[in-house]
């Protein structure tokens, strides 16, 4: 009964409904309307209640201080605008009920509903502009959103109108009457209302702004309050989460200028690094294991964010496949017209509507909240890493190169966190696959069973299939890893490639390593081709089965039922098109993760090494107890044996020895860096190091310095003073706010070394172990730093210092002589010197070079004078010349406020035509992108012509009896096959063409970064470099070409679903013409935000790399200063600068969508009820349910071209980023043919210099001024000078690494400008004063050319002293040489240089502080080998150590970059005033002191 009554009941309103909703008759409009306008004067009402509240809450001296600043406002074109359209709009709604009696049978003739519906209109138009007439009043410069929605209902109300009065005139012939041009003015006014609504802006402002506050908006303190903006996300409204509004004024920003990173708003706290890195640390102890599971971490991680995100994705998967299941109903209703009432059709247009409303909110809801997880996940992962890294064990840090680790930080970690996106496919595909066989089952009754056996064999293909491409994605990995690995390498000693000719070597080798990693790609991408062809053939192979066994079982196939299945086919194709690219990204997620996770498990540093002991219960600072030790414990080997040492309170201890003695390893084991077998180490106290190669961090000076000490000006002036280095600081305009380059490459060995020793005294630790840091200074320098930091301000300290000079033993309070890695003696200087054991060799060897220095300078006159007023004379004269030894760029940087490493150049504004014509026309010049756009379209028509066919075919009502139905199977078969044949061509042309194209873009940015001068390095951080080699160049193999593809194919999708709607309802493009004018406009809106947002997050993304660089190579100092948390705090700061840029600008993505859906929803529902308005027999209905089902897709396809579009700009940015480097200027040609020098060249090897001027920029002053002179052949010349007097770059000019500005160089009376770099470069020798060497094995390193045989090999290695060491190793000439040469000694690394130059045998030899690093005995022994085997060659020396350079037949003496002094040593010291006479009489005083 109440059934009953409840069915009668609806009969009743049905009928009462009726007249409304006749076609006929459209009143449904004027009920619509009273709807519409009875919501916004609620809406209305409540914002008039909640403004009178807050102004009763307001203080009055808040008014009053409004009152004061009260400005003029300048009323703009889009207010004046709104009122006139609003008093246009009111105008008509007026004279409407007066028109009521001339009313058309377009319009609805009931008089209630018709004076009600516009006194509604009136009463809301009326408050619209007591509305805007507010807005002036309270300056807003933005339309209320009440407004904006209220003029969109207004402009969709009047278009209905309008297009009924269209049709009604279409069908009846009439004329338009005024109801018709009062229709007409209302849609031209709704109009322009529309525009301003989606503007949104008021177009008021302030004519003059306020006086008194506007200048502290200017300069520096604007930029400080910008410095950190509020999270507008973390403060939203639940309307604002939903709509996306809360980045509006981000794209305000965006638009007016492009933006900069300080326009961007931080992170909320919850998406910070440091919030997430906490919760993951949580995360590990949940594991409650010892060895944590990385996947079980990240299980707990992201579970609880998961499951918000799938509650989202399993919303949106359900609603999508309500139109399907309705459009069954939708053809049976077009189909039975006649019986059915309009209110069915409306509740079915209403079904589709809701449904996809509910699909495109929680869609953007999901896959915001799926890229918000992967940006915690990424920052908590990277963190992570970071803290690794700095803990790492030596044994693992030689495991895992830097280009590996970069690696896993950009590639890695990336394809980690897309699989947090891909993870909701997860939870949406069975109810995907579960919803479309229920709508089959439905609609085909058993035969849905065929379609899920069809789909299970689908999916099932998938297995072999993501085998495989594991298998090549892992494979990909190892081949990136081995090309970045050997690019960074190259990169970091690309000045030892250049000088040693070695370039083009290496150049072949990274494209060796590169056409690995292209095959394996070429494999992979043609198995993503083979991919895209099943299963973009998916529908098609499901629906046919489908069909042939419908027919077989005899279930009759209606047009209803065929589009109904045809639809789902449609939506199954996601789940199982979105399957591979899971599968896939499961695969590569897996590896990544299996990587991080073998990272993060590497062996760290052992905690127990040292035992720490409070100061107040030892007097000893340092004491090892029978200390065994190995940087290796597996293999046995004790690198440190028997060591028993106590080092009292303030004791000075030296520890010398020949090389490869253990004297580096064992101020290793004191700082805990060695691994210990066995015995105590106990230290007492802080500690400060100074290792032997200088590490200098990216910043100033002062930076440097300070290590995160608070800046105290009395100790740090004291520090300067001491480390000597006022002088150089007087010369930088900016003086220590100077910014050193990465690596310190502005700087001299000299000053960077004097950098490091300041950051150690000025930390006032209590011991202190300095690895030999005087070995890069000059005479005089390393006097002034012993005696002022060493006997000055550390004499109360524990010192601990490994020196090759002699003349630093006799102060020290205890000399350790290291041998095999024991301590073979121990007392003071003059206690070993009567043991007569070892110790004596060594300063014998010393003694003897002073005595080849004493007799020079007796046999040219007496040591009579004191040195003491000369010595000031010469400090006072020489100091003033400091410059950078190796480039004047600290000039330069005076000139730039002291910077050298500029921020990263972007490009701004839109990406240039040039740069997407580059891309497209690389490969034989864009010939195949035809036939790509050909294969697309040629599917499209195929496909549709396919649906067409079996719309057109089948029969609308299930009692038709249907003949030669496999007649139409057969025809829908082949065109369907065609079209999946096309698919194949495409995705395999596109594959071709974008490997080509990445692969051409590569070997263009390779060879135009190898053929870069010096200059570029210096002033270029290695990150920036890698960053394109590795995130930009994996972007362009993988992506570029299938983003730039889809924008192509997404629009001839959209103009297929455009085409098939167009013929079932013409009168829809009334409304799509000017959606889809609104979604370029938002297109157009929203581009300039996001590029810049895309260019940002790409630009951030290097410091972390370079910074984390930077922390590897100086672990061992940022431990001994214990400074890890600060570093942590650092690189977390970076992460949070990388997603401020990136979140935002995965917000604009979501914003910009959620608007397109909406906008497409409307046109959707807009055509449905055209579809169910129009009157029966206009459109057949067969057609109608097929343009509904490709209508169903419209919101998607419409944005998708938006999206694609938006989505290829922003990865086009890694085309324009790796173009910029493949157009860098370049040297001067390797090989010049015309002006090639004979075979022989130089025999005799003179050098002459004619006016040599050289400066490194045209706007610097000259670094060599006029130098004039010649180097005679086979003759050795000695160059000295004080630190940065142009030694250095006079070498560089040698070399042409610099240029000259005027004047030229000859040798052998060949100018060297006008031949080739690799002719000149490869017949001179040079032994560098950095030591490098190369991953590989011995034997690649000295002969990597692969020139000499073994017997050579063997000859020059026992020439330098290295025979003996390497015969001991198993492996011999091919034992293993680490990263950088790590497992070697830093002075076995110079004598493997040497050994490089006894190879190459060439006529010039330049020795650039080669011995630097070298005891005194091994010194002695090497010079005699250096003379013997070039003595008929021209030997250029630059040197501290003065005996080096007094047997020389000349010595060149520079000052200020001019020639002071040229001539014999002998003649020199004639000349008592002579700079080098007083440098001999320097070393002499010094090296004599304090051994009485």
């Amino acid at each position: 009964m109440v059934v009953a009554s409840a069915m009668k009941a609806g009969f009743k309103l049905s009928e009462f409904l009726e007249p409304w909703l006749q076609p006929g008759s459209p009143c449904l409009w004027e009920s619509a309307s009273i709807i519409l306008q009875l919501g916004f004067l609620a809406v209305l009402l409540i914002g008039f209640v909640k403004r009178l509240i807050e102004s009763w809450c307001i203080n009055k001296t808040e008014v009053k201080r409004r009152e004061m600043y009260n400005t003029n406002m300048k009323i703009g074109m889009s207010y004046k605008l709104s009122l006139c359209c609003s008093v246009l709009l009111l105008g008509t709604h007026i004279m409407i009920p007066l028109t009521f009696k001339r009313r058309s049978e377009a319009h609805c003739k009931l008089e209630i509903p018709i004076l009600f519906s516009e006194i509604m209109q009136i009463v809301s138009w009326v408050m619209t502009l007591i509305a805007l007439y507010m807005i002036p009043k309270h300056k807003n410069i933005d339309f209320p959103w009440i407004l904006r929605t209220w003029w969109l209902c207004t402009f969709l109300l009047t278009v209905s109108r309008f297009t009924l009065d269209v049709q009604f005139l279409v069908s009846y012939h009439g004329h338009p009457g005024l109801l018709e041009y009062i229709d007409f003015i209302g849609l031209v006014s709704s109009t322009c209302l529309l525009f301003l609504a989606i503007l949104g802006k008021t177009g008021i402002v302030s004519a003059n702004q306020n006086p008194i506050t506007e200048p502290f908006l200017d300069g520096n303190q604007k930029h400080l309050l910008q410095e950190k903006l509020e999270c507008p996300y973390g403060k939203a409204s639940i309307f604002q989460l939903i709509t996306f509004s809360w980045i509006n004024p981000l794209f305000v920003a965006g638009n007016k200028k492009p933006l900069d990173q300080d326009e961007v708003a931080e992170v909320d706290t919850m998406d910070s690094a440091s919030f997430t890195s906490e919760c993951f640390d949580k995360s590990l102890k949940q594991c409650n294991t010892d060895n944590p599971s990385i996947y079980k971490a990240i299980y707990f991680f992201t579970r609880k964010k998961i499951a918000i995100n799938a509650l989202f994705a399993i919303t949106s998967a359900a609603a999508s496949y309500v139109g399907p299941y309705l459009i069954s109903d939708f053809v049976n209703f077009l189909n039975d017209k006649k019986t059915r009432s309009l209110t069915s059709g409306y509740l079915i247009v209403l079904g589709f509507l809701a449904a996809k409303i509910v699909e495109t909110l929680t869609q953007r809801q999901w896959i915001f909240g799926a890229r918000q997880l992967g940006l915690r996940l990424r920052a908590a992962l990277i963190s992570h890493i970071y803290k690794k890294g700095l803990v790492l064990s030596s044994r693992s840090c030689q495991s895992h190169t830097s280009g590996e680790i970069i690696n896993l930080m950009s590639v890695d970690i990336q394809r980690i966190t897309d699989f947090m996106w891909y993870i909701n496919t997860f939870f949406m595909l069975p109810i995907q696959i579960s919803l479309a066989m229920f709508i089959l089952h439905i609609n085909l009754g058993p035969g849905s069973f065929v379609g899920l056996a069809a789909t299970i064999a689908l999916m099932s293909g998938n297995i072999p299939l993501t085998r495989a491409q594991k298998w090549y994605q892992s494979k990909i990995m190892e081949a990136k890893d081995g090309r970045m690995k050997s690019t960074s390498e190259v990169l970091r000693n690309i000045k030892t490639l250049k000088l040693q000719a070695w370039d083009t070597h290496y150049l072949q080798k990274l494209e060796g390593f590169r056409k690995v990693e292209y095959n394996w790609l070429w494999k992979s991408l043609k198995l993503n081709a083979f991919g895209a062809f099943i299963f973009w053939g998916a529908p098609t192979f499901i629906s046919v089965l489908t069909f042939g066994g419908c027919a077989l079982m005899g279930i009759p196939l209606t047009a209803g039922r065929v589009l109904s299945a045809l639809a789902t086919f449609r939506m199954l194709q996601d789940p199982i098109f979105n399957l591979p690219d899971l599968l896939n990204v499961i695969a590569q997620g897996k590896v990544s993760a299996d990587r991080v996770a073998s990272y993060l498990q590497e062996e760290e540093i052992q905690s127990d090494t040292v035992e720490f002991v409070p100061r107040c219960q030892t007097e000893f600072d340092v004491t090892i107890e029978n200390g065994r030790f190995s940087w290796d414990p597996e293999s046995g080997t004790r690198n440190l044996d028997e060591i028993q040492l106590q080092v009292k309170r303030g004791m000075k201890v030296a520890i010398c020895g020949t090389v490869g003695s253990g004297k580096s390893s064992l101020l290793s084991c004191v700082l805990g860096e060695m691994p210990k077998l066995s015995g105590n180490l106990k230290i007492s106290g802080t500690k400060a190091y100074i290792p032997q190669s200088a590490w200098i961090l990216t910043g100033n000076i002062r930076e440097n310095i300070l290590f995160g000490n608070a800046y105290d000006k009395t100790r740090y002036d004291k520090t300067i003073k001491a480390c000597a280095l006022t002088k150089d600081f007087e010369l930088f305009s900016t003086g220590d706010l100077t910014e050193i380059g990465e690596r310190g490459i502005n700087m001299s060995g000299g000053q960077k070394q004097r950098i490091q020793i300041a950051r150690a005294v000025y930390d006032n630790a209590d011991i202190y172990l300095l690895d030999d840091p005087f070995s890069a200074v000059d005479a005089h320098t390393g006097t002034e730093l012993f005696q002022e930091c060493l006997l000055g301000m550390l004499k109360e300290k524990t010192v601990l210092y490994v020196t090759h000079q002699v003349e630093f033993l006799p102060a020290a309070d205890l000399i350790l002589v290291m041998q095999n890695g024991r301590i073979a003696q121990s007392g003071t200087f003059k206690e070993l010197l009567t043991q007569n054991i070892g110790f004596e060799v060594l300063v014998g060897a010393h003694n003897q070079a002073l005595e080849s220095v004493i007799a020079v300078e007796s046999s040219s006159r007496e040591l009579e004078q004191t040195v003491g007023d000369e010595e000031a004379t010469l400090i006072t004269e020489l100091e003033q010349t400091r410059q950078d030894s190796e480039h004047n760029l600290c000039t330069e940087m005076s000139k730039k406020e002291g910077r050298l490493v500029h921020e990263e150049e972007r490009e701004k504004g839109s990406i240039g035509k040039e740069v997407y014509w580059a891309y497209l026309t690389l490969v034989k010049g864009g010939l195949l992108v035809p036939f790509i756009l050909l294969a697309q379209s040629s599917f499209q028509l195929l496909q549709i012509g396919s649906n067409y066919w079996m719309a057109w075919a089948c029969p609308t009502d299930s009692t038709e009896i249907v003949t030669g139905m496999g007649f139409i199977l057969l025809v829908y078969t082949l065109l369907a096959v065609g079209s999946a044949l096309c698919i194949l061509l495409r995705a395999s042309l596109v594959a071709v063409t974008g490997l080509l194209t990445s692969e051409k873009l590569f070997n263009k940015m390779l060879h135009s970064v190898f053929r870069s001068p010096m200059a570029f390095f210096d002033s270029t951080p290695t990150g920036r470099i890698l960053n394109r080699a590795s995130t930009d160049q994996s972007v362009i193999d993988l992506e570029i070409a299938n983003r730039i593809g889809w924008c192509a194919f997404s629009t001839i999708q959209l103009i297929g679903t455009m085409a098939v709607m167009s013929q079932v309802a013409w009168e829809v493009f009334a409304i799509l013409i000017p959606v889809t004018a609104v979604c370029v406009w938002y297109q157009r809106y929203y581009l300039p935000t996001a590029r810049e947002l895309a260019r940002l997050a790409g630009i951030e993304r290097a410091p972390i790399l370079h910074h984390f660089a930077e922390s590897l190579t100086g672990a061992a100092t940022i431990r001994a200063f214990q400074q890890q948390d600060r570093f942590i705090e650092k690189n977390l700061c970076l992460i949070d600068n990388h997603s401020r840029p990136w979140f935002h600008n995965v917000a604009a993505i979501e914003w910009l969508c959620f608007r397109l859906n909406q906008l497409s929803n409307f046109v959707f529902a807009f055509s449905l009820v055209l579809l169910v308005t129009l009157p029966e027999g206009v459109i057949d209905p067969s057609i109608a349910g097929l343009a509904v089902t490709y209508g169903i897709n419209l919101n998607v396809q419409q944005a998708a071209v938006i999206w694609n579009i938006c989505n290829a700009e922003n990865k086009m940015i890694s085309v324009e980023r790796v173009l910029q480097y493949s157009k860098l200027t370049s040297e001067a040609p390797l090989v010049i043919e015309d002006s090639r020098p004979s075979n022989e060249w130089p025999q005799n090897g003179t050098i002459s210099f004619t006016n040599l001027k050289i400066r490194y920029a045209d706007h610097l002053p000259s670094v060599l001024k006029s130098i004039t002179c010649t180097f005679p052949g086979k003759k050795k010349v000695g160059v000295v000078g004080r630190t940065g007097s142009g030694k250095s770059t006079l070498i560089q000019a040698i070399f042409r690494v610099v240029e000259p500005t005027e004047g030229f160089i000859t040798i052998d009376g060949v100018d060297i400008c006008k031949i080739g770099l690799h002719d000149l470069r490869s017949r001179l020798s040079i032994i560098p004063q950095d030591p490098t060497m190369f991953e590989g094995t011995v034997r690649g390193n000295l002969d990597p050319l692969d020139q000499y045989p073994d017997v050579e090999i063997w000859e020059a290695l026992d020439k330098c002293q290295l025979g003996d060491i390497v015969r001991g190793k198993e492996k011999k000439l091919e034992f293993p040489v680490v990263e950088g040469g790590e497992n070697w000694s830093v002075g076995q690394r110079q004598l493997f240089c040497l050994g490089r130059a006894l190879l190459k045998k060439s006529s010039i030899l330049v020795l650039d502080e080669a011995t630097a690093s070298i005891d005194s005995a091994t010194d002695g022994i090497l010079q005699k080998i250096i003379t013997q085997e070039f003595k008929d060659r021209t030997i250029v020396t630059i040197a501290h150590r003065i005996h080096t350079v007094i047997d020389s037949d000349l010595v060149l003496v520079l000052s200020d970059g001019k020639i002071a002094e040229y001539d014999s040593p002998a003649r020199l010291l004639e000349r008592e005033n002579s700079f080098f006479s007083r440098l001999i009489k320097e070393y002499s005083m010094r090296s004599n002191f304090d051994t009485k």
